[in-house]
Order: C-alpha cells, then structure tokens, then sequence
C-alpha cells in the first residue's frame, strides 16, 4: 500500500492505495470522513481516502508518507472512529533497498537494455536496466514494486520490449540526493551497504 498526503495541493486528505483499477468499475463507500474505493464487478478494495486527516493526527509528510508508527495510529483511529473493518496491513516494508547485481546479460530486443538478476535480501528480482554503468557485482539501490520515487512516480511490474520487469535500480538523481551526478548511469555503492537493507533517501 502507498500513503499520499498534500496539505497545499489536495487538502486534508489521506490517499492510501492498495491497487489500480479500471476507472469506468471505481465505485464508492462512505462512513463519516473516510471512502472506501472499490471494484464494483470484483469488490476488492482499491484504496481509502480519509478527508480531515489531521483530526486523527499528525502527519508531517508531504507527497508520500512513510508508514510510521505514528501514521499507522492515526490510520486505525480513523478506521474505528468511522466504522470500517480495518481490512488493509500497516506493515512497514522497505521499498528502496540495497540490491547486488548477480549477473547481467543483453536484453535479446534491445540493444541499449540490460536484463540484470538483483539480490535484495532473500529475494531475487529480474530487472530490466538502461544505464550504461550497470555491471555483474555491483551493489546498487533498488526501488521494489510499489516504491513512490521523489518524483512521484509508482514503481510497478512492467514488461520491456517483451521481458519482464520487476523493480529499478536507481541513479543519484532519480533518488534526489544531494550532489546528484550529472551524467547518467546507476548509483554504484560502497561494499559496506548490507545487501537487503533498507537505503535511506534522506
């Protein structure tokens, strides 16, 4: 799930997104301040918006908000004081990890793409990768499927030129970290990064 909250461009509003859904099958459930966003042919639950946020705590993010204690608070008040089944998990997962790039091989339709198999702890994502600097050993920053870039843009599977893609490994600047090269490519770590970590963007 990915939590949004712009005081100055939405208003008071806590987005919280679980999936997508066909636009024309969005339909809604409203209990006091909170919407329950759902499919109507399917039923499940494709997000919650809880207007007057602030009435339940406080929430000092601005764009994505990190599922801290204090936002998983607030999040259960609401669910209760507004009568709905607290039926979403507030467990904190890191989306932006340190990853070490396994192997690394052309992609077969495209000459500029790498596919590249990427350790993130016990797990082991395939990753379609455009940088010309990603090489077999790296330790990289990888942002997991359902991360929320600075930008704003929402990590999803993809397919690429007919290969799969789960995840990104990341540049400094995609990142927004201070001092960001210029010039493109990845952001090669130090081997002092634990692979499987979280990476902190601040």
């Amino acid at each position: 799930m990915n939590i949004f909250y712009n005081l100055e461009g939405v208003g008071d509003t806590l987005m919280m997104v679980i999936q997508d859904g066909e636009l024309e099958n969005r339909t809604f459930e409203k209990k006091g301040d909170l919407v329950r966003v759902y499919d109507k042919e399917s039923g499940e639950t494709l997000g919650y918006n809880l207007f007057a946020a602030s009435k339940y705590g406080h929430i000092t993010d601005n764009g994505a908000v990190e599922m801290t204690e204090d936002v998983k608070t607030l999040i259960k008040k609401a669910f209760d004081e507004n009568d709905f089944n607290l039926d979403i998990s507030l467990k904190s997962e890191a989306t932006f990890v340190v990853g070490y790039v396994q192997e690394k091989v052309k992609h077969p339709n495209a000459d500029k793409l790498n596919i590249c198999r990427v350790k993130v702890g016990e797990e082991r994502l395939q990753i379609v990768c455009g940088a010309p600097n990603v090489e077999q050993g790296q330790k990289v920053v990888v942002a997991k499927v359902g991360a929320v870039m600075p930008s704003g843009l929402v990590i999803k599977e993809a397919v690429l030129r007919g290969v799969e893609s789960y995840g990104m490994i990341c540049s400094a600047k995609e990142l927004a970290l201070q001092d960001a090269p210029t010039e493109k490519g990845i952001l090669v770590l130090e081997d002092t990064y634990e692979v499987g970590s979280a990476f902190p963007l601040s």
